[in-house]
């Protein structure tokens, strides 16, 4: 395991650094350098500080380690891999990822899971345990995204807009969520035993990463929200 000490580094010294560190490297006083382990294929990374700007941008199968916040655009058009960020998350968190998975403690800003897709056999995934800005899910067209409102008080789960331009993947939201406004071209029910299932194994990895009981996270119903077929946001796109 290399460690290596980035409080002196700019953003090219410390990617340099982590390129000839190896697989396994630790980085210490990390002070908002951007495009951490951007592009990056293999190897675990484990970043004590608050990483800064497209943390794992294009992110190709490595794992990252957050002990505390991130700043935006984390895991921006990510392909592969997992990032674990144990604090909050600033906005546009997987904007436009295509595989891989995001799992976030705390907090997440606004236009979360933007264009979020799925490609060829990959799904993409972000698990946010406390609520969301606005725009969640803006142009979602693939994936899952959830969101467990965890230790938020009487916050909302999720801000305004949320679901704008869905036309693909699917969203869970932890309760019955009758105080959130959506789109008409999307459809919110109250999520099945086998809508449950579909996400059971991220509910459980969110629970061993962070120390939560899974009964206390599954103590209330979930909201699943798809696009409606019948109303669909694609043919707002599309020329007759």
């Amino acid at each position: 395991m290399t460690n290596i000490n980035a409080s002196a580094l700019n953003h090219q010294e410390l990617n340099e650094a982590i390129r000839q560190g190896g697989k396994e490297c630790v980085i210490n006083g990390c002070l908002g350098q951007r495009f951490i382990a951007a592009g990056m294929g293999n190897g675990h990374l484990v970043i004590n500080g608050i990483p800064g700007n497209a943390l794992g941008a294009y992110l190709n199968g490595a794992d990252i380690l957050v002990s505390g916040n991130a700043q935006d655009a984390v895991g921006d058009t990510m392909n592969d891999g997992k990032i674990v960020v144990c604090g909050n998350i600033g906005d546009a968190a997987g904007y436009a990822m295509r595989g891989g998975a995001i799992y976030v403690k705390g907090n997440a800003g606004y236009r979360a899971g933007v264009h979020m897709k799925d490609y060829q056999e990959k799904e993409p995934v972000m698990v946010i345990g406390g609520r969301t800005g606005s725009f969640l899910g803006e142009y979602q067209a693939g994936g899952k995204i959830i969101v467990l409102g965890l230790e938020i008080g009487a916050a909302r789960i999720v801000g305004n807009f949320p679901c704008t331009g869905m036309h693909g993947g699917k969203m869970y939201l932890r309760g019955d969520c009758k105080n959130i406004v959506f789109p008409s071209q999307v459809r919110a029910a109250a999520a099945t035993e086998a809508d449950m299932g579909e996400i059971d194994a991220y509910i459980t990895e969110y629970c061993r990463l962070f120390g939560y009981e899974k009964s206390a996270v599954l103590d209330r119903p979930f909201t699943v929200v798809t696009p409606d077929s019948r109303n669909p946001y694609h043919m707002m796109y599309v020329a007759n």
